[in-house]
């Protein structure tokens, strides 16, 4: 009876540190491609920072595709792109909003466009170390040039991809919101979509920070011009 009753005991210990495991694997694990490219993303964790590597090139594009993108309070999404490429364009094509309150990296002087038709909310926390512009947008999708579009909303696998020059954003029915929560005064509804703040979102001087929804809300944001 005792024998069983400890069993039973340590059965249940067991049980729950899986549990418990489970819960901090899936903590940790934000940032998950999915298989839509030709050359699908990858992502290592290398204590708090999450190392985006791989996708597709093409020209001075790389692509990369998330199912989800969430980056936590003390962790770092870094994209490790070659110094060559241009612009770096990273969709989200699950359904979950992406929750960035931690730090944001690349390499050289590369765009980088965060794509997620669900919304994106930057916290408190959240921080960008890009040295070109910056564009998170809850449209559905990039539209490019050549007439490609970089879209967000289709689960297909995508075969082919542009060499040329992004130049616009294609909205669905019911976009997503954009918020920004710092420690100042708020303000909603702005009718331009570029800010910069002083706090949390910062790019580099003559460098643009764009944020592009249906819906912007600064909760307590600072704001300054798109040069500093």
């Amino acid at each position: 009876m005792i024998v069983n009753y400890f069993r039973a005991f340590v059965i249940s210990l067991i049980t729950a540190s899986a549990l418990v495991t489970s819960f901090v694997v899936k903590s940790l694990a934000q940032i998950n491609p999915d298989t839509t490219l030709p050359n699908n993303s990858s992502v290592r964790l290398e204590g708090n920072t999450n190392i985006i590597e791989a996708g597709t090139t093409q020209g001075g594009n790389l692509f990369h595709s998330f199912s989800e993108f969430s980056v936590p309070n003390g962790s770092t999404a870094f994209f490790n792109n070659t110094l060559d490429v241009q612009n770096i364009l990273a969709r989200v094509t699950g359904n979950f909003i992406s929750d960035i309150n931690g730090s944001i990296r690349s390499l050289g002087k590369a765009n980088l466009f965060l794509i997620n038709p669900n919304g994106i909310i930057f916290g408190q926390n959240a921080r960008l170390d890009v040295g070109g512009s910056f564009l998170a947008t809850s449209a559905s999708g990039i539209k490019f040039a050549d007439g490609f579009e970089f879209s967000a909303k289709s689960s297909q696998p995508t075969p082919l991809l542009s060499i040329s020059v992004p130049i616009g954003l294609q909205f669905g029915a019911n976009p997503g919101s954009i918020q920004v929560r710092g420690n100042g005064k708020g303000a909603r509804n702005l009718n331009s979509p570029i800010i910069n703040t002083q706090d949390a979102l910062r790019v580099q001087p003559d460098k643009t920070l764009a944020l592009v929804g249906g819906d912007i809300n600064l909760e307590g944001a600072t704001l300054k011009t798109a040069v500093f």
